[in-house]
C-alpha cells in the first residue's frame, strides 16, 4: 500500500533537524520520498494542511497489563501501591482480561500518537499481550514479567526461577521477529526486590546469548533502594552493574534515587534510562535528575508507565512534564522543547535498538508517522510558534489526526482502524468486573 501525505509541516528529526513544508510518500513499510512532490500517485492521499507530520512517538516504559486498572490505585506510594492493589489485580488476570487490557492500552497509545512501546507484561498469560499487540499493530518490545523472590507477593504472581526462564524462552521462540519484525522480545525482571541473584545472573547470560534487551525498574522509590542495599549489600544500580547487566541493552525505568557513582555507571555503560515524570509525581517517588544525567551524556527517553500510577498514557503529557518540572531547580533554559521532543523520538528509538529504523522522518526509514492537527484553540495561532513548542507545551493526545505504523494506517481522523473500539470498551468493562470479583477488590 502507498500513502501520500500532502501539504504538511514535516518535523523530520534528521541530522540537520530540518523542518519542511511539503509532502511525504510511503510505499509498503518505508518512507520513500520527502519534500515538494508533484505528480505522485498513491493508494491513499491524506491532506496534512494545518497539521504537523512527525516521527512516530516512542514510549519506553509502559504496562499494558495495567490499563484495566486505571483509577484503582490512587494516593499510595510505590511499595504499598504494589502490595495492596497492583499485585493482587495483576494476579487476578485471566487470558481474556489481559488481552482486552492490552488492547485498551494500545487504543489510547495509538490515538495519542505513540507508535512504539517498551512494555512489561505480568507474570502469567503473556501470550495474550502479544496477541493484542499483533492485532493492534503497534510496534512492540516487551515480555513476561519475571518474579521469583520477595515478601507480600500474592500466590497468583509467585513464580519459580526455572519456570520464569522456561516461559520466557518459549515466548521468544513464538514471538520474536513476528509481523515484519514489528514484535520483539525483552527479558523483563520486575526489579531487584522481586528477583533472586540466580534469576538476574541467568537473564544476563540469556540476554547475551539471544541478543535480547533487558527491561526493568530501578531506584524508583527510596524504600526500594534501602531494601536492595540491605539484601544485596550495595546500591541498586551498582548491584545491577556487578551482575553485568548495565550496558546498552538494558532499559532502566525511573532512576530517581542515584548517587554520583551510579550516575557515572549509567552514563559510561550506555544504559538506557527512562524518565517517567507523571508516574514519579503521582506515587511521590521523586524527580529524577534528568538534566544532570543528560549533561553527563546519558541516554534518556520517556514513558508514561502504567495507567494506575499515571491515569493516562499520553506522551504529550510526559513531554510537557519533562520540560517543566526541572526548570525550578536548574533554570528556565533547561530541558528545552527540542531536547524533550528528541527524547520522545530519537531517544526512544535508541532505547529500542532501532535508531537506524525509526525516530525520524527520513528516506528509507520505517513508515512510523504521526499527523497532529493544529487547528484547535489551544494550538492557535500556529504560524509564529516553533513546532517543538506546539508539540511539547501545547499539543494534546486528542490533537492526533492519524497514526501510521509500518506503513499501515492504524488511526485516521482520531478513530482506531485496526480493531473494533466499541467491542474493546465493552469487553474491558466486563473483564474488570470479573477480575475484581476474583481478587475481592
Amino acid at each position: 500500500m502507498s500513502i501520500l501525505i500532502k501539504n504538511g509541516t514535516l518535523v523530520t528529526m534528521n541530522s540537520n533537524r530540518d523542518i519542511i513544508k511539503g509532502d511525504l510518500l510511503i510505499d509498503g513499510d518505508r518512507i520513500i520520498k520527502i519534500g515538494q512532490l508533484s505528480g505522485e500517485v498513491a493508494d491513499q492521499i491524506i491532506d496534512a494542511s494545518d497539521k504537523l507530520v512527525i516521527p512516530g512517538l516512542i514510549q519506553t516504559h509502559v504496562h499494558l497489563c495495567q490499563a484495566l486498572f486505571r483509577g484503582m490505585a490512587d494516593d499510595l506510594e510505590l511499595l504499598d501501591w504494589l502490595k495492596e492493589r497492583i499485585w493482587p489485580l495483576e494476579g487476578g488476570h485471566d487470558q481474556e482480561s489481559l488481552y482486552y487490557s492490552s488492547l485498551l492500552g494500545c487504543a489510547e497509545l495509538l490515538t495519542g500518537g505513540t507508535t512504539s512501546i517498551i512494555d512489561m507484561a505480568t507474570v502469567h498469560h503473556s501470550n495474550s499481550v502479544f496477541a493484542a499487540v499483533q492485532k493492534a499493530g503497534i510496534r512492540y518490545l516487551g515480555g513476561k514479567c519475571m518474579m521469583d523472590h520477595g515478601n507480600n507477593i500474592p500466590k497468583s504472581l509467585q513464580d519459580s526461577t526455572e519456570n520464569s526462564i522456561r516461559e520466557s524462552l518459549e515466548l521468544i521462540n513464538q514471538w520474536q521477529g513476528k509481523e515484519n519484525n514489528r514484535i520483539r522480545y525483552a527479558f523483563c525482571p520486575r526489579f531487584a526486590v522481586s528477583c533472586t541473584d540466580e534469576l538476574l545472573r541467568e537473564i544476563r547470560k540469556l540476554s547475551e546469548q539471544y541478543d535480547i534487551p533487558v527491561h526493568t525498574h530501578a531506584s524508583e522509590n527510596r524504600n526500594e533502594t534501602l531494601i536492595v542495599e540491605a539484601e544485596r549489600g550495595m546500591r541498586n544500580v551498582l548491584y545491577l552493574d556487578s551482575l553485568g547487566l548495565c550496558n546498552k541493552h538494558l532499559i532502566l525505568a525511573h532512576c530517581i534515587h542515584l548517587n554520583d557513582d551510579e550516575k557515572q555507571v549509567l552514563t559510561q555503560s550506555q544504559t538506557n534510562i527512562v524518565h517517567c515524570p507523571g508516574s514519579n509525581l503521582k506515587l511521590a517517588s521523586g524527580i529524577a535528575d534528568i538534566p544532570g544525567l543528560l549533561g553527563r551524556g546519558a541516554s534518556v527517553s520517556l514513558g508514561a508507565d502504567g495507567a494506575p500510577c499515571n491515569n493516562n498514557l499520553s506522551i504529550f503529557v510526559e513531554m510537557r512534564l519533562a520540560a517543566l518540572i526541572h526548570k525550578p531547580f536548574t533554570g528556565p533554559t533547561s530541558m528545552p522543547a527540542p531536547q524533550v521532543f528528541e527524547m520522545a523520538t530519537l531517544g526512544g528509538a535508541m532505547a529500542m535498538g532501532l535508531e537506524h529504523e525509526i525516530g525520524s522522518l527520513e528516506t528509507g526509514k520505517k513508515a512510523d508517522v504521526v499527523i497532529v492537527n493544529l487547528d484547535n484553540w489551544h494550538t492557535r495561532p500556529n504560524t509564529g510558534a516553533s513546532p517543538y513548542a506546539h508539540l511539547v507545551y501545547q499539543a494534546q493526545a486528542s490533537d492526533v489526526y492519524s497514526t501510521i505504523v509500518d506503513g499501515q494506517i492504524l488511526v485516521l481522523d482520531g478513530q482506531v482502524k485496526s480493531f473494533d473500539a466499541q467491542e474493546v470498551k465493552y469487553q474491558s468493562e466486563k473483564s474488570l468486573l470479573r477480575v475484581r470479583k476474583r481478587v475481592n477488590l
